[in-house]
């Protein structure tokens, strides 16, 4: 379960709460509708009366979200197998992906295309933006400012989860008020109402959402409960976050003019005064550490949308990271991993041999280790992201358990958005700068403004080096392939919605006006 604070008197309440909201979400179940779980998590005389209930309503709602992406390694199983640069060793689930028999009979297919764990989300939010402001007459800790923010939060979460939900079942019923007990029934809504109503939510959260939590920011001076900024820092969604998810949400609809707009108010405003802890471009040094100060550990200003694992708060586990799937010795005592890029998919997508994630060192005659080691075997080891417990240097895995976080996005992945929406506008001079402002930090050649080639096709395959395991690589081909239209293969899944996953069967026995996606009937 989740525990972003500290085991003292001051937040037992907190985290009393919250892992109880875990668990109830974790196992409640309903017959009705979308199986959506009770988010009570005491009585109605105990409920939402302290500043306590208030933070741990804030921190259950992040929990759920990772949950969410988390549970069954749903982040990467469905964003970078189909069609992907990964290989399954072993495993026929993880084939059957990988091929695009989404159908397939194994369990994990019915666990991850069941969409319950979103709503969870989507209940958990809309409870807290209906009863949060009880607090306010019964604690006087408890203040309007930090109510706003509280809300904004839930806003913007609520809407991430219904544009994640989106991206894999497209569309998906639109709630917009708690349950608990019983449910009517909803059918499925139109996509592109529920992007709008995303949208709204997170333009409406991100004029009230801080840059920064417990610092001198003009919307949330001073701390946040009682915690400064190094403390929230990467924890909780932030204006930058918004319109990050904002750029997301109208890339994945084509609607560039917008991504354009929303990215260029994340680039004049990404960081306010110059710190460390704010967001920032990872060095090469940063992206292929793997110890205690990976990017990809624990809580980090770079993630702008992302969600902790802090290993010494208890949260380490063995699910729901991707060193679970790709690392094996010698990093771990695990003997092959379930999924590997193969040499030959890893040379085409390297080809620049300056290229500092992988490519070949001019001075020893061998290939750097940044993002994989044993090269020359026959299953090379994708070691960019490999949070070992507690991140130490040379831990020799025997326990198997990982601290790094579920990122969605950091600054180089909304760079390259940024490019990519110029591109399709048309401003390609515009487009190969914000390219290159990426790539130059890997040591890669710049791409040339009087270069023939198509800087579409470069800015995707810089996305493909940059983002690979980061669960990108699937909703990138669709992005791709919606303005190329070159591929026969890939328009017959656009046309036929076959980009989608189809809807768990325990989603549908549990409600008989959801319909299934129609490739997959």
């Amino acid at each position: 379960m989740i525990n972003f604070i500290n085991r003292n008197t001051t937040f037992n309440k907190a985290l009393t709460a919250l892992l109880l909201l875990a668990v109830l979400s974790a196992n409640f179940s309903c017959k009705k509708a979308l199986d959506v779980q009770s988010t009570r998590l005491s009585t109605e005389e105990t409920q939402w009366t302290t500043l306590e209930d208030g933070l741990s309503g804030v921190l259950g709602m992040y929990a759920l979200m990772r949950t969410a992406m988390a549970s069954n390694n749903t982040h990467w199983l469905m964003g970078e197998l189909r069609q992907g640069d990964f290989q399954a060793t072993n495993r026929s689930d993880l084939k059957a992906i990988i091929r695009g028999d989404l159908k397939a009979s194994y369990p994990i297919m019915n666990e991850i295309s069941n969409w319950r764990r979103f709503y969870s989300v989507v209940n958990a939010t809309s409870l807290f933006i209906e009863r949060s402001g009880e607090i306010l007459a019964k604690d006087k800790r408890y203040t309007k400012v930090n109510n706003d923010v509280d809300i904004a939060q839930a806003r913007a979460l609520r809407a991430f989860a219904y544009f994640y939900m989106v991206r894999i079942w497209g569309d998906v019923p639109l709630l917009t008020s708690s349950h608990d007990g019983q449910f009517e029934e909803h059918e499925r809504t139109d996509q592109k109402k529920v992007l709008a109503f995303a949208e709204s939510e997170l333009l409406a959260a991100a004029k009230v959402l801080p840059i920064y939590y417990g610092w001198a920011d003009p919307q949330l001076p001073g701390d946040y409960y009682g915690r400064n900024r190094d403390y929230w820092n990467g924890v909780l969604f932030t204006k930058i976050s918004a319109y990050a998810i904002l750029s997301h949400i109208t890339a994945w609809q084509g609607k560039y003019l917008e991504t354009e707009i929303y990215t260029k108010f994340i680039m004049e405003n990404f960081q306010k005064d110059g710190s460390q802890s704010s967001p920032r471009y990872i060095s090469m040094n940063d992206l292929t550490e793997n110890g205690f100060y990976s990017p990809f550990a624990f809580k980090r200003g770079v993630q702008i949308v992302g969600f902790a694992f802090e290993y010494g708060n208890g949260e380490a586990t063995a699910n729901g990271h991707i060193e679970q799937l790709t690392l094996a010795a010698p990093i771990t005592r695990k003997p092959v991993p379930d999924m590997y890029v193969p040499k030959d998919t890893i040379l085409s997508a390297f080809k620049d041999l300056k290229d500092q994630r992988f490519g070949l060192d001019t001075i020893t005659k061998l290939y750097r280790t940044n993002y994989f080691v044993n090269f020359n075997t026959e299953k090379p080891i994708f070691k960019k992201i490999a949070v070992v417990q507690n991140g130490d240097i040379g831990n020799d895995g025997t326990y198997a358990v990982f601290s790094s976080a579920v990122l969605f996005t950091r600054l180089e992945e909304l760079t390259l958005l940024r490019a990519e929406a110029l591109a399709v506008l048309g401003f390609r001079d515009e487009a190969i700068s914000w390219l290159n402002t990426a790539a130059a930090k890997r040591g890669t050649t710049a791409f040339s403004n009087t270069s023939k080639a198509d800087v579409m096709d470069a800015i995707f395959a810089e996305r493909r080096r940059e983002l690979m395991g980061e669960g990108w690589r699937w909703y990138d081909l669709v992005r791709y392939n919606r303005v190329k239209r070159n591929n026969p293969g890939f328009n017959k899944l656009l046309d036929e919605n076959g980009i989608y996953w189809p809807i768990s069967r325990d989603v549908l026995n549990a409600n008989k006006k959801i319909v299934q996606n129609s490739f997959w009937n």
